[in-house]
């Protein structure tokens, strides 16, 4: 089965198409810029890349152009669109209506649709693609894979926050979690290379990168996370504030004469590493800045290690005890002194890190040594893979489905 997986932007639309029989990608790539200028970027497997500037006035002419490219006689990988057996879409929120992925319908748009709220930055563009993607391709199943579905399965006293609880009843409001896809493919991957069941492990997955979460997952099921109603909360950040209390907004607002919007574009977009260096969001710069000396980016990297580190120890606590913990994401997978720098605060556990395989890059490994009571590891995430899987899985199940109703209808 060919799966094209979809991740829309509010002017980004991020593509693979993947062949889940061998499970590699056929093509990816990125349109930039949609409702501005617009720009292309596509790579078929094996070739070159292709950039270029396109116009792209809204999201089904990028759609348009990525299918363009996908069926190019010189440069593309399917003859026709008719190749491409299911669409996979990452869905940021879906709240508590949904704890799988799940076939798209007309009343799944509405659901989602009703989320919006909690996810003004992600849901509208997401459900702009889904439209653009039935207008063109009106045949093709579509697949909504939910950033917040993994997420589900926390007891209600991990979700439900310290507020009046009609709040809970009438708007939603309790944590959700994100990056579940990711932390979903990760702790069970993890499982694969310690051969063993994801039902005999208590897993903490730390997805670190410009967005951080961590999540604790027993058994197979996910039973804590670090971001809550929306990603803000948690670990610090690239440049997100993660966890403050509350009162801080209204303080900042006053001593800054600042509306309630103008304080949470500080906590969304000028805070985190950024905010507490002056210098940059991206670590690597941090790095730099910091062996040349910059105590400001060295206290930012401090600070994020630190917040990683205690929310590592409260889920620890939450499960009883640790079997693996993971690390994955951009710096999660590439940084090896932030590896190094978290889990040397664990040698109460008996980790032991070997230095050899935490330098290593681009590769899925354990990390820790053969007589390290908690194995650690890097495993890259790949969630366009695990939303191929889903698509397929759900695609496949509905096909079953209709042919046994078929078979009692006597048709």
């Amino acid at each position: 089965m060919k799966v094209l997986v979809i991740n829309c932007g509010s002017s980004s639309l991020k593509y693979q198409v993947i062949d889940s029989d061998t499970e590699n990608v056929l093509a990816k790539g990125l349109c930039e810029r949609i409702g501005i200028d617009g720009k292309m970027t596509y790579q078929a497997t094996g070739k070159d890349k292709k950039k270029y500037d396109a116009p792209m006035p809204a999201h089904r002419q990028a759609v348009e152009l990525v299918l363009k490219e996908l069926t190019d006689p010189e440069t593309g990988v399917l003859k026709s669109v008719d190749e491409i057996d299911a669409v996979g879409h990452r869905m940021v929120h879906g709240g508590e209506k949904f704890a799988c992925s799940t076939l798209i319908t007309d009343e799944v748009v509405k659901a989602v649709e009703s989320y919006n709220d909690l996810a003004p930055l992600h849901n509208p563009p997401t459900l702009v693609g889904i439209a653009a993607c039935q207008e063109l391709m009106p045949d093709t199943p579509m697949v909504g894979v939910f950033d917040t579905a993994f997420h589900q399965t926390m007891p209600p006293e991990a979700y439900i926050y310290g507020l009046p609880y009609e709040y809970y009843e009438k708007y939603g409001i309790r944590r959700y979690g994100f990056h579940g896809t990711s932390h979903k493919y990760v702790s069970y991957r993890a499982a694969e290379i310690l051969g063993r069941r994801p039902e005999d492990l208590k897993i903490i997955v730390c997805h670190l990168g410009n967005g951080s979460s961590v999540s604790a997952v027993e058994h197979g099921k996910c039973v804590e996370t670090s971001m809550g109603l929306t990603p803000l909360e948690g670990v610090i950040m690239g440049t997100r504030s993660g966890s403050l209390d509350p009162t801080c907004i209204e303080f900042i607002a006053h001593k800054e004469n600042m509306s309630l919007e103008d304080v949470m574009t500080v906590l969304n977009k000028k805070s985190g590493v950024l905010g507490i260096s002056g210098v940059s969001s991206d670590f690597r710069d941090l790095s730099e800045a910091a062996k040349e000396g910059n105590k400001r980016a060295e206290l930012a990297l401090k600070v994020f290690s630190h917040s990683v580190i205690k929310t590592i120890g409260s889920f620890i606590g939450v499960m009883n005890g640790v079997d693996a913990i993971v690390f994955t994401a951009g710096i999660g997978e590439n940084d090896h002194l932030t590896r190094l720098s978290i889990m040397s605060h664990f040698s109460y556990l008996n980790i032991k890190i070997d230095p050899y395989a935490n330098e290593l890059h681009g590769k899925e490994r354990i990390i820790s040594t053969p007589d390290s009571d908690v194995a650690v590891l890097c495993v890259p995430t790949n969630e366009e893979l695990a939303i191929c899987r889903d698509t397929v899985q759900i695609v496949t199940e509905k096909k079953v489905e209709d042919t046994v109703k078929k078979v009692i209808a006597g048709k």
